[in-house]
């Protein structure tokens, strides 16, 4: 059984929204409707509904660990909750495909804002935004990366495939919130689901950089929270790692090799977390540029005030849990659709199915 807090019950959920000033760029907006308008008519194939998330892999980008990690690259770091107050701020976005058309590919994209002060926890959901991306019309979905300094590497400029783009949209948005978020806010805590690594077309290193700049001016502490992750220490996933301090507390990761060839950067200290007695561990990158005393502490106020759930941050799980599309999501955006541009939906064969029969195994059966 999948544990969940029974937060439809509880009247601290029903949240009032406060960043109603939130608004996106007029024409990230306008670039769904345009998508949308040649729509008219094309067959749809709906997707099959997988809701798993996505986990990207780099397995040759790090180069091997000493195998003695335990006494040359970790330090354990006991934490005691601070009862000091502060404001938690979580930021996650999520992406679907919802089926294929006659010249492309139909998705839909969501993000939620979920922010804690005072023992109250509050959301905003922007969102769902209906995409369809063809060959002719990714060229100015790119060009709205370049044209919010979103992608300044030389790598930016390459279009991407068209079963990428979906993910450059979606980490567009994450982008823009995550800036609008760090100017807007002030001694905060922020959140983020995933990590501290630039160098990728989708995290370049000049904004990165830049978006940590911001945070910290406005006084903002960054944690990057990742479920899971490639990094190995010896021969160990680095969220495998054991120690012997009670709960809670961090093991610091104090180097990590990078294979030379590869363009990626740590900008954070990287961090395996133990905030309870469960087996869930995570991966958490703290911005490099603040002093690692002030990192400690701004992770000892989120245990001090924020609830946790196997070892998870609640704002970042509801974050993660208002982004994210059900089947019954999926299903009625896609028959809105349908019906909103008169969509003509389709079944195509299985074709493991078909040759293979109970032995047709794979991502499409």
């Amino acid at each position: 059984m999948i544990g969940q807090l029974p937060f439809t019950a509880t009247p601290r959920y029903n949240f009032p929204t406060e960043y109603q000033n939130l608004q996106l760029p007029h024409n990230f907006i306008e670039l769904s409707l345009r998508s949308m308008r040649k729509l008219d008519g094309e067959c749809l194939v709906p997707a099959a509904i997988s809701l798993s998330d996505s986990v990207e892999s780099h397995p040759s980008l790090y180069a091997p660990s000493p195998s003695n990690y335990e006494s040359q690259s970790l330090r354990s770091i006991p934490l005691k909750p601070s009862q000091q107050p502060a404001t938690i701020i979580a930021i996650d976005v999520s992406n679907i495909k919802l089926g294929e058309t006659d010249s492309g590919l139909l998705i839909a994209i969501r993000a939620a804002v979920v922010w804690m002060r005072n023992r109250q926890y509050r959301y905003l959901r922007l969102g769902p935004f209906p995409f369809h991306i063809t060959e002719q019309n990714k060229q100015k979905i790119c060009h709205l990366f370049r044209a919010h300094n979103f992608q300044t590497s030389p790598n930016s400029q390459i279009t991407p495939k068209l079963t990428d783009t979906h993910n450059r949209i979606s980490n567009l948005l994450e982008c823009w919130l995550q800036m609008n978020i760090s100017t807007r806010s002030q001694d905060s805590i922020v959140l983020w689901d995933g990590s501290l690594t630039a160098g990728t077309p989708d995290n370049p290193m000049q904004f990165l950089s830049k978006l940590l700049e911001t945070a910290r001016n406005r006084l903002n502490r960054i944690l990057a929270f990742a479920k899971t992750t490639t990094l190995r220490i010896g021969n160990q996933v680095l969220t495998d790692l054991t120690t012997e301090t009670p709960s809670p507390c961090l093991i610091q990761v104090k180097s990590i090799p990078l294979n030379p060839s590869t363009p990626l950067r740590f900008l954070g200290n990287i961090y395996v977390t133990r905030f309870a007695r469960s087996n869930c561990s995570f991966r958490l990158d703290i911005d490099k540029n603040l002093p690692i005393e002030e990192g400690i502490a701004a992770v000892e106020q989120l245990l001090g005030n924020d609830m946790l759930y196997q070892g998870y941050p609640e704002t970042l799980r509801l974050a993660h849990i208002y982004s994210t599309f059900t089947a019954s999501e999926v299903i009625g955006i896609q028959r809105f659709i349908a019906q909103t541009h008169g969509l003509r939906i389709i079944m195509r064969p299985n074709l493991r199915r078909l040759l293979f029969g109970p032995f047709g195994k794979g991502v499409d059966a």
